[in-house]
């Protein structure tokens, strides 16, 4: 799809698969009673098929979440759902019930077509439905961007029950293969909905609702809600409920959230610091662009640390395998775009670390709620420099609450490590310039806009970065250099 394309809004499509004025959210006395009722009711009261409430109790869910609680009797009810709420408190479970249930009871086919924003959530959503729907041997396709079309095409032709895509891949399929239609979809899910309805996904998904019947079940779910999602709820006609847990913008209880303030010019110092202090625990670090993730992987590498990136001009094979590596452990640190701040489990990150602090309030909310899920404790280091102050401001404004001062890090014993991480930081460099000379496409993209945190899933260049060589320091012996490919040792190396 053309990135010329006018992103017309999202309430134009929706008008012309249904009627063309909005039903008003319907206010539901069963929410509630639900909010009165203290008691957490099991999945079995709440409607849900025994063989799937077995399947929910392997995966060790014990009972159900408020969001799941609150939606799941108003889907299983037949009603649309916009749920909303805080991220880590089981959305995807939320939705993918209900959908199973109604599977169960009228198994066909291309059943239900489920939209994330990122290729890694949208593995993670499959995984999960596949996991649940074991019983009743549910059948799921990923189609994403940056995978072979035709071994696409082919899992598409064996007609699954669930579609999980990104919404440019699935355009892309429902364009240009031949014999796949959704002209009998039951169920739409949009997952993340507020960035899906970015403008840069919005065109697709108007083409999207243009192609799916009117008579079917809508479910947005977001951690955070906007104007635009409003909008959408057009699509979503017979009587849309609102379930909502939280308020609009919020944090989990169990997270200690904390700053770090230093000037501009020692901020990679700092880093190392914090990551020197916090040896042998999981960290997840956000930066705002893919030089940065690359740039400061190769230097946490090269210092000893095992580090591995994972960015937007990564091919897929190596986002999903640096995903893999830092969950199973083999990588305690992964540094990261915002491609990985929104909805991925990934079990124990003990602590998330902002390197760019985030212009958007709701991208903190994203980015801290990758640690203390599911009601375990975590920790955050947001890092602030001199131009970074009206920022902090305005978060600690949104969230409401005022973040603490990191402790332990005292300006000399930080500035101990300056000459040494000034070594490593102009290696890098170096490293990095190779780097930039292997990404083939990676120039084409950058005149593109630079939207490294817009996950665009349809994307006709492939970045191509390489996927051997590692980093000539410290890194190398210790693990062979994560995303750019371990083999140690090797200046330069292609594949």
């Amino acid at each position: 799809m053309s990135d010329s394309e006018s992103a017309t809004s999202a309430s134009s499509a929706a008008s012309s698969s249904g009627s063309a004025s909005p039903e008003p959210v319907a206010s539901s006395s069963r929410l509630e009673a639900a909010a009165a009722d203290e008691r957490v009711p099991s999945f079995a009261e709440l409607g849900v098929h025994p063989s799937i409430c077995e399947a929910a109790a392997t995966m060790n869910f014990k009972a159900p979440t408020p969001i799941q609680a609150q939606a799941i009797p108003e889907a299983l009810a037949g009603c649309d759902v916009i749920g909303l709420a805080q991220t880590g408190s089981g959305k995807t479970a939320a939705f993918s019930i209900p959908i199973l249930h109604a599977l169960w009871d009228d198994p066909q086919p291309l059943f239900a077509a489920i939209l994330a924003p990122t290729r890694e959530l949208a593995y993670q959503i499959a995984q999960q439905i596949e996991a649940l729907g074991s019983v009743i041997g549910v059948r799921c396709a990923t189609i994403v961007g940056g995978m072979d079309m035709m071994t696409q095409s082919i899992a598409l032709s064996k007609r699954p029950h669930i579609v999980v895509a990104t919404p440019g891949r699935l355009q892309d399929h429902l364009e240009n293969t031949k014999g796949f239609s959704l002209r009998n979809l039951k169920y739409l899910v949009m997952d993340e909905a507020d960035r899906l309805l970015d403008m840069d996904f919005g065109p697709v998904i108007d083409k999207l609702l243009q192609a799916i019947p009117r008579e079917r079940r809508t479910m947005l779910f977001s951690a955070t809600m906007t104007t635009k999602v409003a909008k959408l709820q057009r699509a979503s006609l017979k009587n849309p409920v609102r379930v909502e847990v939280g308020t609009k913008y919020q944090t989990v209880s169990t997270l200690s959230q904390h700053y770090l303030f230093m000037p501009f010019a020692h901020k990679d110092t700092y880093l190392v610091h914090l990551a020197n202090e916090q040896v042998g625990q999981s960290a997840l670090i956000f930066t705002r662009t893919v030089h940065d993730a690359q740039r400061l992987s190769v230097l946490l590498r090269m210092l000893g640390f095992p580090a591995i990136p994972l960015h937007g001009q990564l091919s897929q094979t190596a986002r999903l395998g640096a995903l893999n590596k830092f969950k199973a452990g083999g990588r305690s640190i992964l540094v990261a775009t915002d491609v990985a701040s929104r909805g991925l489990d990934i079990p124990a990150v003990d602590l998330v670390v902002n390197y760019d602090i985030p212009t958007h309030s709701k991208d903190y909310i994203h980015r801290v709620g990758r640690t203390a899920r599911a009601g375990r404790s975590g920790k955050s280091v947001t890092l602030v420099t001199q131009y970074d102050v009206e920022l902090l401001q305005r978060i600690e404004a949104v969230i409401g609450e005022k973040l603490s001062e990191f402790p332990g890090c005292e300006k000399e014993t930080v500035m101990m490590l300056a000459e040494r991480v000034g070594q490593a930081s102009r290696e890098a460099v170096r490293e990095m310039k190779e780097w930039k000379g292997g990404a083939g496409g990676a120039g084409k993209r950058k005149r593109r806009g630079d939207k490294d945190d817009m996950d665009r899933d349809d994307d006709v260049v492939e970045a191509g970065v390489p996927g051997g060589g590692a980093s000539r320091g410290g890194g190398a012996r210790r693990g062979g250099g994560g995303g750019r490919g371990g083999r140690g040792g090797g200046k330069k190396s292609r594949r």
